[in-house]
């Protein structure tokens, strides 16, 4: 049985050299009767010392559940913690080992055949560390972005990964990173109504240790619609600059 609430969002990260960007949509859905709204952003700054995002799909019981298990944690002292880890590999490594943890714990008592997965998208620095993001999987194992590679989704992803691997590149700048995510964004809403707004985004700059900054676009919002109508409005333009067919030119 297939985690079909995994498919009713669409998150995104991307790495570069400037910074990270981090985008969500906000839709949860439970059928077509209980359609709501829930921030799949959190974050977690120590200033001077620590600042992580992590973004959320899949079961939402789960995710509520273990970003509750995590800001306990940051109370407890002699708790492993987001302030206690040493490096983002050891941050992921604690929350695949929470969110494993926490559908164990969920899958124990219920008797309905429920898929309690949770896939998590983790960025952030730590002092004296270079920034980077890392997707967190179910079974609490993880993957870190690459040079190559310098993006990570989860949720509905084919729709918005094209302008991802035309575009995004390490060297662009974090604006031009912040834009790519929203088109991605929109692309996605376009073609999934089970994905929708309120869109967030955060930049986060490098060694700041804190969120940057930060957007929530309801459908309406002016820049997320001048963006989002500026990017169609240039696909319509670039097709018709496209080379010719040989015959369109033939004369009649």
């Amino acid at each position: 049985m297939k985690n079909e609430e995994l498919k009713m969002t669409y998150c995104l990260a991307i790495h570069v050299e400037g910074g990270l960007v981090f985008c969500s949509d906000s839709r949860t859905n439970a059928g077509t009767d209980h359609v709501n709204t829930y921030s799949k952003m959190h974050d977690f700054a120590k200033p001077g010392e620590r600042y992580f995002c992590l973004l959320s799909a899949g079961n939402l019981a789960t995710t509520q559940v273990v970003m509750q298990r995590l800001r306990q944690d940051l109370e407890t002292a002699s708790a492993r913690s987001l302030w206690t880890v040493k490096t983002l590999a050891e941050a992921a490594d604690y929350v695949g080992w929470v969110n494993a943890d926490t559908q164990r714990v969920q899958s124990s008592r219920d008797t309905a055949n429920t898929v309690f997965e949770a896939t998590f998208i983790l960025g952030g620095q730590i002092a004296g560390e270079a920034p980077g993001i890392y997707m967190v999987y179910p079974q609490g194992n993880y993957i870190h972005e690459s040079a190559e590679h310098p993006f990570l989704q989860i949720g509905e992803i084919k729709y918005g990964k094209p302008i991802l691997d035309r575009v995004v590149q390490s060297g662009i700048s974090l604006e031009m990173a912040a834009r790519c995510a929203l088109v991605s964004m929109n692309s996605t809403i376009r073609s999934n109504l089970t994905v929708g707004p309120p869109v967030e985004l955060a930049l986060y700059h490098n060694d700041a240790m804190e969120k940057g900054e930060y957007l929530s676009c309801s459908e309406d919002d002016c820049l997320y619609k001048s963006i989002a109508d500026g990017w169609s409005a240039g696909l319509a333009r670039a097709l018709d600059e496209l080379p010719h067919f040989p015959w369109e030119d033939a004369p009649l």
